[in-house]
Parts: C-alpha cells; sequence; structure tokens
C-alpha cells in the first residue's frame, strides 16, 4: 500500500500534463492504481474503525462483554504490537471449554470484525484476535510483566467496571481465580467431625491488580480477607457464607 504522499507525488506529475504510461514507468506504480487515485486520494481502511481512535473517543458498544474481557486480560492476556503483528491473546486451561468459549465470544462482542483463532497447546488454549486496536482498547499494555508495571485503569474504562463490577469480577475470577471446597474439623457433642463449606481464591503477583479486585468486591458487598503465601500476600479468600453465597449468584464456577 503506497502511502499519501505518494499518491500526491503521482498524482502531481499528472497534473503537469505527463501522461498516465510515463508516470507509472517513472515511478514504477501500475497504471491501474494511479487512475484509482484520481477519484480517491486517501487509503481505504482495512480495518474498521477504533471507538478510541476517533476524534472525540468512545466507549465500546457492548460494554458488559468489555468488562469481562478486561478481567481475562489483567489475569491471563496480553497484546502482541509489532509492525507485521498486533493481536490480544487470552490463555485458558484446555479442562474448561466454557471459559474458551466465552473469552471467544467477548472478543467478538468488544471487537466484530478482526479474525480469531484458537492455538490448542499442552493443557490450554490460546485464543487470539488480531487487530493493533487492542492496544487502544486495553491501554495497560506494556514492556514486561504485568507485577512488574504500574496497572491502573482509565477514567473510562473505571466507568464501564463502575457500571458493570460483576462482570469485571467474573472475567478476574475466571483468569486468575477459582471456587474450592474447603474443610475443617471441629468438636460437635464431643465428637470431633469434618467440616466442609465452598471458597473462591483470586491469585495474582500484581499488587494493582489485586486491589483493583478488592475495591470492585467492596462495591458489591463482598467480604474479603487477604492469605500470604510465605511473605508474599498473593492470594485473596472470600470465605464467609453470604459474600460466598453473592459470588456463586454472579460468578459461579468456572466449566
Amino acid at each position: 500500500m503506497y502511502d499519501v504522499s505518494t499518491r500526491k507525488q503521482a498524482l502531481a506529475l499528472v497534473e503537469q500534463g505527463r501522461s498516465l504510461n510515463s508516470v507509472s514507468k517513472e515511478m514504477g506504480i501500475s497504471r491501474h492504481a494511479i487512475t484509482r487515485w484520481l477519484s480517491r486520494l486517501e487509503p481505504l481502511s482495512r480495518t474498521p474503525p477504533c471507538i478510541r481512535c476517533q476524534d472525540t473517543p468512545g466507549l465500546p458498544e457492548d460494554r458488559v462483554a468489555y468488562a469481562y474481557l478486561l478481567g481475562l486480560y489483567l489475569g491471563d492476556g496480553y497484546v502482541i504490537s509489532k509492525p507485521r503483528q498486533h493481536y490480544l491473546m487470552v490463555t485458558c486451561t484446555a479442562s474448561w471449554p466454557g471459559l474458551v468459549d466465552a473469552a471467544e465470544d467477548a472478543m467478538c462482542r468488544v471487537l466484530p470484525e478482526p479474525n480469531i483463532s484458537r492455538l490448542q497447546r499442552a493443557g490450554c488454549v490460546d485464543v487470539k484476535s488480531y487487530t493493533k486496536h487492542w492496544v487502544c482498547l486495553l491501554p495497560q499494555h506494556g514492556p514486561g510483566k504485568k507485577h512488574q508495571r504500574t496497572i491502573a485503569l482509565e477514567p473510562w474504562q473505571q466507568e464501564i467496571v463502575d457500571a458493570h463490577p460483576w462482570e469485571f469480577i467474573r472475567g478476574l475470577i475466571h483468569s486468575d481465580g477459582c471456587r474450592i471446597t474447603n474443610w475443617t474439623t471441629r468438636m460437635v457433642g464431643g465428637e470431633r467431625k469434618r467440616y466442609e463449606y465452598p471458597r473462591y481464591f483470586f491469585t495474582n503477583k500484581s499488587d494493582d491488580i489485586r486491589k483493583l479486585f478488592t475495591d470492585t468486591l467492596d462495591k458489591v458487598g463482598v467480604e474479603w480477607t487477604t492469605l500470604a503465601r510465605g511473605s508474599d500476600p498473593f492470594n485473596i479468600s472470600i470465605a464467609r457464607k453470604a459474600s460466598v453465597a453473592l459470588m456463586d449468584a454472579h460468578v459461579g464456577p468456572k466449566h
């Protein structure tokens, strides 16, 4: 694809009275291309316009899907942005096919046009959506690992999370969280008996991402505690009965 300056140079020669054939030969550009530029100078975009690239940036149309996808990205996703390679990838455990479908569906709802593929690897599936505009929609993208750099939401992203907090929580749990059955023992009538109860965990090395998670839990009334692994507070635990019931109603286990 020729840039606009090259197109203008070719058309300037035509305006001087030069024939299309001579301009084509001199510049090494096909006569057909120069003819098309006479009616349209600007190149046609191969990708649809991005809602964030407009003069007045807007919000994604499907904000529910965006809140969920944002959670998936902050957990198990990353954006590749190189001169000839642009895509968003979310890695899902292969034993949860429903999660793989949900990740692909969210990508399609946020950006319907880009091609999406699945790459099966040992124990996991990489879901990829190919377009450079994921950098615009996920400005947390940057060099290095997420836990080694600052992760903060843009005001427009926070607006979406505030409007759809449960979808954001669900995306984070589906990426870096789980629902398990925990157990302990207690004395009942003088006899020690086993007691089981459900519990949610969210594990992430990034202090910023854990805070985004817990701040959102606070807004929806879910109680949580921090469990340190050694000296590292990587685990967020949700174990109180009422809070687990809220999580079950809005999130549920991965499948």
